[in-house]
């Protein structure tokens, strides 16, 4: 069967014959001393080899369980690749049911003095983490490792779980030269398999068989003296098992860019998804549902919309709260600063209460689910019209098919004259229609009070919006003398640097300005609105620096954008499957003012330059003059939309290479001849 991923494929991946499955500890000195994957030289390191066998196993009185076993040899080549001798795997656990993981074996090995030397795991260095109350973290960290070193290592998952199959990763990182992937299913389990990424490959199908044996102790008489004895019987169930295996040889790393949503999104995976189950002598249990479905089950719990049916804990500070509010907008405002104010979040997500609401309420904490079905709930009590928003956050990734486990998110929406609102409680920045960023994942699904549901678009309505003004004074010995201004909008610009710089201290603060302004120094630093939300934060310093201007010959050449000229292009791939995200719109202008120095002149200034995507998209505007003895800038660089899709990924690039040529051009200054004015020029538009 072949199977390809949804998304678009721009290449197809040929497949050699596959080698032989090595042996745990055959590790040869050829492995130990090469230097390099030699289809990926600048890869840290290289899984030369990766087996996953998923089976079924029947436990009497329990049922069936899921076991995982992984195995994997990684051929280490520098310091970056330690990370990958790190090995973490995430277990679920609700109630007494838990995943576990065991049955551990690993060995570092190095080549010294040209002998192996092999370092094996010792148990106390396997820790465990508990995230929260359905999740847990175990990991191990190899020893020893070293430039060059091999590491390898195999462990089992055991999982009750037995409805649920975890995503198979089949794309990592860095380079895999071989990988296997073995699924076993008994036939009473019947799945759907989905698949994403941008890799072809084969699943083989096959059939096997496998059996389930049961004994019974039964009590019997024996004789004619009624004595009691005891008889042993047993018998067995036969059925057949579903096979699928997945071969794949030289599979690419991911590799990562720049504004990328999360780079799982496009990791080449495959998801076994149950449809239906059909036990013997019983009817058949489906699955498989459509979004309607998923959100209908989700509402009707007890834990999401059943906390949407009680108001009597807030009923009193709500009747308070509305005292004088006569519009639905001012009633909104109060619940939702209200809501802010009060509730703490407590770090994790989810679209269902932990606890229940009112327990949220009373101790002011919560999940995300707690606060904001909390802001649900007090709007509904006043009146207005209102829906939960199920969102799966950007690290979460994009629910492409119906399941539970696509959402791990909740918002509110609210409708006043025939508009939308988008409200999130959970973050003392945000304000209507800007959701934290965390919750900008393209689409989500609105939900209303009769459990239905439909698709809501997460596109920021807000953008981010910044101006920088310069005004200063260069030396003749190349010194720069000056006062900024900062601007940033009360939008995500406002936003981000409030989440950002809340809890800094100014020392610190500035103390990472300056690194990050070319190490200038900065005094007479204020802030006007840090954290004053609905007005602009307003930034003002003094600055000095020494090192933003060269000297060849008697000239002075230097960038007139200074310190926020980009260095270099931030799309360096040849080509790119994924879409490009800058999460919202972003537009950045800057006026800038140089007065050159005493009995110098510009000999040369760069041209003006105007730049337009398709479909305006984007822009850039650069323009430059010379007016008696300043050089003035205007810069505008702009970001229309938060997406640019892949297939206008090169014309991005070029973009930005032209953007980035531009401001590296210099300003020459040249020392005047005689007692000569500068006259005002201006540079080409």
């Amino acid at each position: 069967m072949r199977t390809n991923f949804i998304l678009l494929v721009t290449g197809l991946f040929f497949m050699n014959v596959f080698a032989q499955e090595p042996k745990f500890g055959d590790i040869t000195k050829e492995e130990l001393a090469q230097k390099e994957y030699v289809k990926d030289p600048a890869a840290s390191a290289v899984v030369t080899y990766r087996k996953v066998d998923i089976t079924y196993d029947y436990v009497k009185g329990v049922g069936f369980r899921v076991d995982k076993s992984v195995y994997e040899r990684i051929k280490i080549f520098s310091a970056e690749g330690f990370e990958y001798g790190t090995i973490s795997e995430s277990l679920y656990q609700s109630g007494s049911d838990r995943e576990s993981l065991g049955a551990i074996k690993a060995v570092t090995y190095n080549l010294e003095k040209g002998k192996i030397v092999k370092s094996k795991l010792d148990k106390k260095d396997v820790f465990s983490e508990e995230v929260n109350k359905y999740r847990l973290h175990k990991k191990f960290t190899m020893p020893n490792l070293k430039e060059g070193s091999v590491i390898e290592y195999q462990y089992r998952i055991s999982s009750p779980f037995s409805y649920n199959i975890d995503e198979i990763l089949l794309q990592y990182d860095i380079p895999i030269v071989q990988q296997e992937i073995e699924v076993t299913i008994p036939e009473y389990f019947v799945f759907n398999e989905r698949t994403k990424g941008y890799l072809f490959f084969d699943i083989q199908k096959s059939r096997g068989s496998g059996s389930v044996s049961f004994t019974s102790t039964n009590r019997t008489s024996r004789g004619g003296f009624n004595a009691m004895g005891t008889s042993i019987s047993s018998s067995s169930v036969d059925f057949f098992e579903n096979v699928s295996l997945i071969r794949m040889n030289n599979v690419p790393a991911l590799k990562e860019e720049p504004y990328v949503n999360n780079i799982n999104n496009y990791r080449s995976s495959i998801k076994f998804e149950l449809q239906y189950t059909k036990f013997p002598n019983s009817t058949i249990q489906n699955y498989t549902s459509d979004w309607e479905k998923v959100v209908k089950k989700i509402y009707d719990f007890e834990t999401f919309g059943g906390q949407l049916n009680t108001s009597r804990y807030f009923k009193d500070d709500l009747n308070t709260l509305l005292q004088g509010k006569t519009t639905n907008e001012d009633k909104m405002i109060a619940i939702y600063q209200y809501v802010k104010n009060r509730m703490n979040w407590n770090g994790n997500y989810g679209y269902t209460s932990d606890e229940g609401v009112k327990k949220a309420y009373d101790s002011k904490t919560g999940n995300i689910a707690d606060i904001n079905l909390i802001l649900v709930g007090m709007l509904r009590a006043a009146g207005l019209k209102v829906n939960p928003i199920l969102i799966s956050t950007r690290s979460h990734g994009i629910p492409i098919f119906p399941t539970l486990e696509g959402f791990n998110y909740v918002a509110a929406s609210v409708e006043i004259n025939g508009s939308t609102i988008l409200l999130d409680a959970t973050n003392k920045f945000a304000k209507p229609n800007l959701l934290p960023t965390r919750a900008l994942n393209w689409l989500g699904r609105a939900v209303d009070e009769n459990g239905s549901s439909k698709e809501f678009s997460l596109s920021p309505k807000i953008g981010a919006n910044e101006m920088i003004m310069l005004d200063a004074e260069l030396s003749d010995t190349g010194e720069l003398n000056g006062a900024l201004r900062r601007v940033l909008e009360d939008d995500y610009a406002a936003y981000i640097f409030r989440n950002s710089y809340e809890a800094m201290d100014e020392e610190s603060y500035l103390g990472k300005l300056e690194e990050n302004y070319n190490g200038i120094e900065i005094s007479e630093y204020s802030i006007k609105d840090k954290l004053n939300i609905g007005k602009p934060v307003m930034e003002n310093f003094h600055f000095y620096g020494d090192d933003l201007v060269e000297f060849i010959g008697d000239k002075i050449y230097f960038s007139p954008l200074l310190w926020f000229a980009r260095k270099e292009n931030p799309f360096k791939l040849e080509k790119r499957v994924y879409p490009i995200d800058f999460t919202y719109p972003v537009k950045k202008k800057y006026r800038i003012k140089i007065d050159i120095p005493e009995g110098y002149q510009v000999t040369y200034i760069p041209e003006g330059i105007r730049l337009v995507m398709p479909e305006e998209q984007g822009s850039f505007v650069y323009r430059l003059g010379v007016n008696g003895n300043s050089v003035q800038l205007y810069v505008e660089e702009q970001m229309n939309v938060p997406i640019v899709q892949a297939k206008n990924y090169t014309i991005l690039k070029n973009y930005y290479k032209s953007i980035i040529e531009k401001q590296l051009e210099k300003v020459v200054l040249s020392k005047e001849e005689g007692n000569g004015n500068t006259e005002s020029t201006t540079g080409g538009r």
